[in-house]
């Protein structure tokens, strides 16, 4: 049962399953956490998006850039029909 402690935080007691989860909620269903464990048996949850390692290197400011630019490109110029023998011919030159 929840148990408001005043300053808008809630504090409420879980039992944690034969499996170790613990349920959050319907409303926290497929939301990824962080779960930060302080000290044995001291857990600090946070929601949140997090960046898998293999994706890190798209978010360096160089990629991103070159990212941006290039998504900024691709929105001014759609795509259009390709004459593949007008590039099959260029492309032999």
């Amino acid at each position: 049962m929840p148990h408001d402690k005043g300053k808008g935080t809630v504090s409420t007691v879980k039992t944690i399953g034969s499996s170790g989860q613990i349920a959050l909620g319907k409303e926290y269903a497929g939301r990824h956490v962080f779960i930060d464990e302080v000290e044995r048996g001291v857990w600090v949850v946070k929601l949140g998006n997090f960046i898998p390692d293999s994706e890190r290197w798209l978010h360096q400011p160089r990629v991103r850039a070159d990212l941006e630019e290039a998504i900024a490109w691709a929105e001014k110029h759609p795509p259009r029909a390709t004459d593949l023998r007008k590039l099959s011919k260029r492309l032999r030159k």
